[in-house]
């Protein structure tokens, strides 16, 4: 991974994701699957200018999804996902997520 602009895909906005901002300080965005934590580190730090403390990821496996109309049957399945919840240095921030 080179382009740290593909690393991180986009933040991940939901209530749990606002409370772990708001108590302590972490931060979750959805990011490259092949990307590990040390690239997740510097792709952050670069984008936002913040100092990181801790990444933690987790993959999250796409379920199966099967329809049922008038034609027939038909299965898929959604992408796999990953997601890094990364926890900033005291008292730093990322604006992004205080727009929103």
């Amino acid at each position: 991974m080179k382009d740290i602009r593909r690393i991180i895909i986009k933040p991940v906005i939901t209530e749990r994701s606002t409370h772990l901002k708001e108590l302590s300080n972490k931060f979750v965005f959805e990011v490259d699957k092949r990307a590990n934590k040390r690239e997740i580190k510097q792709a952050v730090e670069k984008l936002f200018n913040v100092t990181v403390k801790e990444v933690r990821t987790s993959t999250i496996h796409g379920k199966s999804k099967t329809t049922f109309i008038r034609a027939g049957r038909f299965t898929g399945k959604r992408p796999d996902r990953k997601k890094a919840i990364v926890t900033l240095a005291t008292g730093e921030t990322i604006d992004i997520f205080d727009q929103v």
